[in-house]
């Protein structure tokens, strides 16, 4: 099992990243320990196991290609992403069939697939 991942974020994006991994996937904040809190960023847990670490980085620049992928019913997603104006990217069935897939944007711009469960 994986324990977390991390994403990196530019420096002050902590409540838009709070606004969408915590406000419109619902996952909740954790607290993260006194001397890594002094270095920005947020921690969520990932329902089913695991956590989604987002770390501050100076020379931030989006993964758009890199990305984690996490099993979610779509059809509860996918309502939340439309609500909220995320972009939602359909992957192509064939590429792995029997898997429906999507892929948005955290805030800052991070790639961030969903598979369905």
């Amino acid at each position: 099992m994986i324990h977390h991942v991390q994403v990196a974020c530019p420096a002050g994006s902590e409540d838009r990243l709070r606004a969408f991994y915590h406000g419109v996937l619902g996952w909740a904040e954790l607290a993260k320990p006194p001397l890594l809190a002094a270095r920005g960023g947020c921690w969520f847990q990932v329902p089913g196991g695991g956590e989604l670490h987002a770390g501050v980085e100076a020379d931030f620049r989006p993964a758009r290609k890199a990305h984690p992928a996490f099993m979610v019913n779509l059809d509860v997603l996918v309502p939340a992403l439309d609500a909220a104006g995320c972009e939602i990217v359909w992957a192509d069935p064939a590429e792995i069939p029997g898997r429906r897939r999507l892929h948005t944007y955290d805030p800052v711009g991070n790639r961030i697939e969903f598979i369905h469960d």
